[in-house]
């Protein structure tokens, strides 16, 4: 038995037109996504975009790696010297402790801020991938690595024109600075971004990082020392102790680039030891390199 019309309760559904539109626009897709995700990392690198607290130690770090390079090229001038008191890859060595530091610090602060903030699952709720997002942060600490060593050779290299040094000559070895520069900011860098991976809290794997480096730089300089002891004054590190540089990746890269663009020279000079030690060198910083890539992309599988 059906209910009167005025008996039957009363529709109170109501649907009101306010205007949405479907979005029209161009759709920048995935490519656009990583690149932005990219270009957001490199610049958080040096506190860009962010907090000036944030800012504070990227630039100090910039400046000491590049204020000796412009003391150096300002003495050269006032002197003019027929040459620049330090090769440029020699000079990336010099600074290594300032490379390092800028690493330890900043590693973290492209990985573990965003798995601290439980911010990576947002990341893959868009059309960017677990292999887009860890291409993109590990490209942005190798590159801001990169910037940081590139900045200081580029003063050297000027400084060499303003004195007119021989150009081909200095263009060569700035040329040889630039490849170092690469090796280091992709061999040390790799395994530190594993590490900053591997935990959520900041302070933990700045410690850890700088940790690695320094120990792995210590027990080097313990097999050296002993080495050279060993060996007797002004016969140099024997070919045997020159192995002991894989234990240290920024070791490693230096070794390798003296050996390959023979540079370097005293008792004290660390390089590859032959062809074998070249090849050998230049697998291990690869599938060092590799490997960590490896590691990364497993991390967030599970993220």
């Amino acid at each position: 038995m059906s209910l009167p019309p005025e008996s039957r309760p009363a529709d109170t559904g109501v649907i009101h037109d306010i205007g949405y539109r479907g979005y029209t626009g161009p759709r920048l897709g995935r490519a656009y996504a990583a690149r932005s995700l990219f270009t957001q990392s490199l610049r958080g690198a040096y506190g860009l975009g962010r907090s000036g607290k944030s800012k504070v130690l990227p630039m100090i770090v910039l400046g000491v790696a590049t204020v000796p390079a412009l003391i150096i090229v300002a003495v050269a001038v006032m002197t003019a010297s027929e040459e620049l008191p330090v090769d440029y890859a020699q000079y990336l060595s010099a600074i290594g402790l300032v490379i390092s530091i800028f690493l330890a610090s900043q590693a973290p602060v492209l990985f573990s801020r965003d798995l601290r903030h439980h911010t990576v699952p947002l990341y893959f709720s868009r059309p960017i991938t677990r292999a887009d997002y860890v291409r993109a942060k590990f490209g942005a600490m190798v590159c801001a690595q990169l910037l940081l060593m590139i900045a200081p050779l580029l003063v050297l290299y000027v400084g060499s024109l303003l004195i007119k040094l021989d150009f081909g000559e200095q263009t060569a070895h700035f040329l040889y600075g630039l490849v170092a520069a690469v090796l280091y900011a992709l061999v040390p860098t790799s395994v530190a971004v594993v590490i900053a991976a591997a935990t959520p809290r900041r302070g933990f794997g700045v410690a850890a990082i700088m940790g690695y480096l320094a120990v792995s730089a210590t027990v080097f300089g313990v097999v050296v020392g002993m080495s050279l002891d060993s060996a007797g004054f002004g016969e140099g590190l024997p070919d045997s102790a020159q192995w002991a540089a894989l234990m240290s990746p920024v070791a490693m890269v230096e070794s390798l680039t003296n050996q390959l663009f023979d540079l370097g020279s005293g008792p004290e000079r660390i390089h590859a030891p032959g062809g074998l030690g070249l090849l050998v060198f230049t697998a291990v910083a690869a599938a060092m390199v590799a490997g960590s890539y490896r590691l990364l992309l497993r991390r967030y599988r599970n993220v």
